[in-house]
């Protein structure tokens, strides 16, 4: 009698380990990211929320958002998963999801999540209060990240077998449901003290590099992982995530040359991060070329909207809307004007010969999905606003939330607690000595 082979590849496996490894570290560098971007009196806050996020989604999702995302559609209509895997049950070291052992699949879709939620923080940066933050996390990642991840990876997801969209890595689920939610979120708060008045600028652009590095790196996981295979087709999004990033950075830089005279680090950083978040949705479905229009695209676009804050009175601190909502939409669109069979494996773009219909799909797709996310998460911060507050008060913001949250600063060595010396180990001059 032949034993059937098992279909776990240990190639796919192996890569996907790295993959997973390389997209949790995205959140730390994203910490650093959005903590050299604020003022010195926030640092260790915005470290703080991205940290927390990482332990908060997880819980929630081994507790059920694995199973409502990845079970088999609940009501028919591609709404939401069942409750099968409830807190993983059922899944064992010897089940397989495709190639690849199923709980190493969870755990790589788990990390999406997790850097879904942080990225939100970047909006509401200096002005969340701590507590309320740890209430929003788990809250949001069940009712927004959960139902749209399942309508677009799910089994029976209504944007994946019933409208067709197409999203490779995450430009519904990650990048447009944080968008638009850190939109929301930054109404429900309301603007920064001295938003439009002070120029707020960023306090350690050496961090901020730092930090679009990480991500950038962490990158090649989430979207390269995203084939879940070791193949060519992961070195294709492999290769489009690098090239986007590339032109992501020179389109940013060329707006600012063109626009103020100058180049700056915080653009090129920025520019990387937007030709990233738009070719994250498209780096499985075009080509070379059409990676590199994306993320030019991206680069330019992006660095015009993050501006619109200013014109349109919303206080987005660290510009999540116009990078990650814009940059998402803008990525997730151009798969239906880009799109190639050799990618796709039958779906089309405009500019090959497909049509308007893909792009008409895809446009769908992004509507609905802005539209929940905003709404629900405006809902769910509004009734945290109300039940605990949300926003901090007047004298935590101007103080500073490292201090009168954290107990702790970033910079100042040396002190213990609001300001008091330490006192363990006193060192005492010659002079003093002399004196006494």
């Amino acid at each position: 009698m032949t034993l059937a082979a098992s279909p776990l590849d240990t190639g796919d496996t192996a890569w996907l380990l790295a993959a997973t490894a390389l997209v949790l570290l995205m959140t730390p560098g994203l910490a650093l990211f959005y903590g050299g971007m604020v003022r010195t009196k926030s640092v260790l806050n915005m470290l703080m929320m991205s940290f927390v996020s990482i332990a908060l989604v997880t819980v929630v999702w081994l507790a059920v958002g694995y199973s409502l995302v990845f079970d088999e559609d609940a009501t028919g209509a591609g709404l939401i998963g069942g409750l099968e895997h409830l807190g993983m049950a059922g899944l064992g070291p010897d089940s397989v999801q495709g190639t690849v052992p199923t709980l190493l699949f969870a755990t790589f879709q788990l990390t999406f999540a997790i850097i879904t939620a942080a990225l939100i923080s970047g909006a509401v940066a200096d002005r969340a209060k701590f507590g309320a933050w740890m209430v929003f996390v788990p809250v949001w990642a069940l009712l927004v990240y959960v139902p749209v991840a399942h309508w677009t990876w799910g089994p029976g997801g209504w944007i994946l077998e019933h409208l067709g969209a197409l999203d490779f890595a995450g430009g519904l689920p990650v990048e447009i449901t944080s968008g638009a939610s850190g939109l929301a979120l930054a109404l429900v708060l309301g603007p920064r003290l001295g938003f439009r008045k002070d120029a707020m600028r960023p306090h350690n652009l050496p961090m901020v590099m730092l930090g679009a590095g990480l991500l950038w790196f962490g990158w090649f996981g989430f979207n390269a992982g995203s084939a879940l295979g070791a193949g060519g087709l992961a070195a294709a999004a492999f290769l489009n995530t690098f090239a986007a990033g590339c032109t992501g950075l020179l389109g940013w830089l060329f707006v600012e040359q063109l626009r103020d005279g100058h180049p700056t680090t915080l653009g090129a950083a920025s520019g990387v991060v937007a030709g990233l978040v738009a070719i994250t949705p498209s780096c499985g479905s075009v080509s070379l070329l059409g990676a590199l229009v994306i993320g030019l695209a991206a680069g330019v676009v992006c660095s015009y909207a993050v501006s619109w804050k200013f014109r349109f009175g919303y206080d987005d601190s660290l510009d999540v809307v116009g990078v990650h909502l814009v940059g998402g939409v803008l990525g997730t669109l151009l798969i239906g004007v880009f799109a190639v069979d050799s990618m796709t494996g039958g779906p089309e773009g405009l500019l090959h010969g497909g049509g308007l219909g893909q792009l008409g799909r895809q446009l769908v797709a992004v509507v609905a999905v802005a539209v929940y996310a905003f709404a629900v998460t405006y809902g769910i911060a509004r009734l945290i606003d109300r039940v605990l507050g949300f926003r901090a008060s007047e004298e935590q913001e101007h103080t500073g939330l490292d201090l009168t949250v954290h107990a702790e600063t970033a910079y100042d060595h040396g002190v213990l607690g609001h300001g008091a010396p330490v006192t363990s180990s006193p060192v005492v001059s010659p002079a003093q000595k002399v004196k006494a």
